[in-house]
């Protein structure tokens, strides 16, 4: 547990930032009105190298039209694989075993059609109940895809408290009926971190492939699946890694898998030789680009050049090291300064179990997020009583976060919070 002496007074935050390596990456970004973006979980922010490599592409298509495919500076052809190569470090994986592509869903629905295969009673597939709705969604339909009932074939390990995982007891559901397994490597609640290497190893002892949703994790806790012998995963690009808006997701698959055809196959899965071919008889690529199904989204994917940039340089641990003094000082203070307001600390404390986000609860949170939008502190609510507030190392400084608690006590204090519905927005 990371552990330092904690002062509640501005000086202390200002010298934090002041000895802050990461500071001069705060400049990199744009901000909402000037206001403390503590939403970088749900959405990341704009960097002006991902906005410049975006036009850059869009120059790319003016300029050369369907040349674009395999000329300039970044070809379209070979897009999806280059930034497969330079997000491979982010999730501890060889160059050939990630694949920028498709959506969280859609990538999900390919490894589950690739890897879920059951046989000689083994049917079930062992998930969450905690997990974010999406990746039940999917399973639920690959089960009855295959004529399996989700009722008797999805086994959800239970919550005691409805916050966090008990790893004792997702052990204890790796059942010899089970097949496949899918977790989330962080919870997108509380921010609880699974022992991912610990899991793996237990599936594997008991002949079980696993595989885990990142996407609450890629870009701010560091990943060695490949070393963990993790047989999969797939995550989102547009929380801690900066993608934008709907950007494309991506996937791993590691290489011990690979010859084993996409269950889901499309022309983009192809070997790149061999793709314009145009035979009715798909030769997949020998790495994760064979679970690509369609013509790759070129701008959805543009941003992550300039955003994968400024990772190489600040480095995956040097960014998970400032996310956990960040949210260890906003702990703190929240400790210290808000000890009446009924605020609860629900995310792990232990540093080991603690992903990018804090989560709190409060019976009027969804009043207090409203209240802190208006103080141009942007927050993320979660139906019915939770507030996440996520300290993002590459853009927050420690003032935002002691400004944040300075503010939040101000309108718990007095009250500011009841002038507004108890009610989420439409998008939370």
């Amino acid at each position: 547990m990371y552990s330092e002496p904690i002062d509640v007074n501005k000086e202390y935050a200002l010298l934090m930032d002041e000895q802050d390596p990461l500071a001069h990456f705060r400049s990199e970004f744009y901000f909402i009105e000037e206001g403390i973006y503590l939403d970088g979980n749900s959405l990341g922010l704009l960097s002006k190298r991902a906005e410049q490599s975006l036009l850059k592409m869009l120059e790319s298509w003016k300029a050369l039209g369907i040349d674009g495919w395999t000329k300039g500076e970044n070809p379209w052809f070979y897009l999806s694989e280059m930034l497969g190569e330079r997000m491979a470090p982010l999730a501890g994986a060889a160059k050939e075993e990630v694949i920028v592509t498709g959506s969280t869903t859609s990538n999900l629905h390919q490894l589950l059609a690739t890897f879920y295969r059951p046989d000689h009673g083994r049917t079930k597939i062992l998930a969450d109940e905690l997990t974010f709705p999406t990746d039940i969604y999917a399973i639920k339909s690959q089960l009855r895809y295959k004529g399996y009932s989700p009722d008797e074939h999805l086994i959800q390990v239970k919550s005691t408290d409805g916050m966090t995982l008990n790893e004792e007891e997702i052990i204890a559901a790796m059942k010899e009926d089970v097949a496949l397994i899918i977790l989330p490597s962080v919870l997108y609640r509380s921010g609880q971190i699974l022992d991912m290497k610990r899991l793996t190893k237990e599936a594997h002892e008991r002949g079980i492939l696993i595989g885990f949703d990142l996407c609450h994790s890629i870009g701010s806790v560091p990943h060695e699946l490949s070393e963990w012998g993790t047989d999969f995963a797939f995550w989102c690009n547009y929380k801690h890694l900066n993608g934008g808006p709907g950007s494309s997701a991506a996937l791993y698959v590691n290489k011990r898998h690979f010859g084993t055809s996409p269950g889901l196959a499309g022309w983009f899965g192809s070997k790149k030789e061999k793709q314009f071919d145009m035979d009715h008889e798909l030769d997949h690529a020998e790495h994760a680009g064979a679970f690509q199904m369609g013509t790759p989204h070129i701008f959805s994917a543009a941003p992550l050049i300039g955003s994968l940039d400024i990772f190489a340089e600040a480095g995956i641990h040097a960014i998970r090291q400032k996310s956990l003094r960040l949210t260890r000082y906003m702990m703190e203070l929240i400790s210290a300064e808000l000890t009446d307001s009924g605020l609860i600390i629900r995310n792990p404390k232990d540093d080991l179990k603690r992903g990018g986000h804090l989560f709190l609860e409060h019976p009027e949170a969804a009043r207090i997020c409203k209240a802190l939008k208006d103080r141009h502190v942007i927050p993320d609510f979660r139906s019915p009583n939770g507030i996440r507030l996520a300290p993002v190392a590459l853009y927050n400084s420690f003032l935002d976060v002691w400004n944040t608690v300075q503010i939040l006590k101000d309108i718990m204090k007095n009250e500011e919070y009841k002038k507004y519905p108890n009610e989420r927005d439409v998008v939370a």
